[in-house]
């Protein structure tokens, strides 16, 4: 983690102070709420139509991303003994969001049915789009306390798990098979996975130098 009083040169930030005040970035979390909430009810819609487990599990980050990103807006203004408690919460959340994809993936490969590959990757392309934009709003404000960090992780996997929805959906085009979306929705509940732990960790620490300097 950087020195909490340090800036880089672009414009990127440690300084959770400025987090707090900053109205910048405030209004990027605005953005990206509105955006994750908005897309996230449209591809949950277009998951079911087009029968992309990748597609749900997409769906269901940008709602879960909205939602804790409105819950990091909110804390700005609150104690870092209790962003950093809210940053756990935000960690359990997604390491219970990728668990539950898991779980369904393996449930749906009993009973595999190829999805529509065009509808599937017109939306992956869309979503890729709405997550390149929250990613890019949020770039300089990437590094910081947990609840911080928090909120860019989700909006960088985001768009890494567009880039995996558009290839499977090239791949069930070529084979007619429903794998290629499964697989793609393993990797996303990895990705929560993978995002959870980093957010536990950060949290964990802070929580523990703010119990060493009381």
């Amino acid at each position: 983690m950087v020195d909490s009083n340090q800036s880089g040169g672009c414009g990127c930030t440690g300084d959770s102070n400025r987090a707090e005040h900053d109205p910048a970035y405030r209004r990027a979390l605005w953005i990206v709420v509105l955006l994750n909430l908005g897309f996230g009810a449209c591809e949950i819609v277009g998951g079911f139509i087009a029968d992309s487990q990748a597609l749900k599990a997409d769906a269901l980050d940008f709602l879960g991303d909205g939602t804790i990103t409105f819950v990091g807006l909110i804390a700005l203004g609150w104690a870092a003994a209790v962003r950093a408690r809210i940053a756990l919460v935000q960690g359990i959340f997604l390491m219970t969001l990728g668990l539950g994809v898991i779980g369904v993936a393996f449930w749906r490969a009993l009973t595999a049915v190829a999805p529509d590959a065009d509808l599937m990757g017109g939306i992956g392309i869309i979503a890729l789009v709405i997550n390149g934009a929250s990613a890019f709003v949020l770039s300089r404000f990437r590094e910081g306390d947990a609840n911080v960090r928090a909120v860019w992780l989700f909006s960088r996997n985001d768009a890494l798990a567009n880039v995996a929805v558009i290839a499977a959906a090239g791949l069930v085009a070529l084979t007619n098979s429903a794998w290629p979306d499964l697989t793609v929705a393993a990797v996303i509940a990895a990705l929560f996975l993978h995002s959870a732990f980093e957010i536990l960790r950060s949290a964990r620490a802070e929580l523990h130098q703010l119990a060493l300097a009381s």
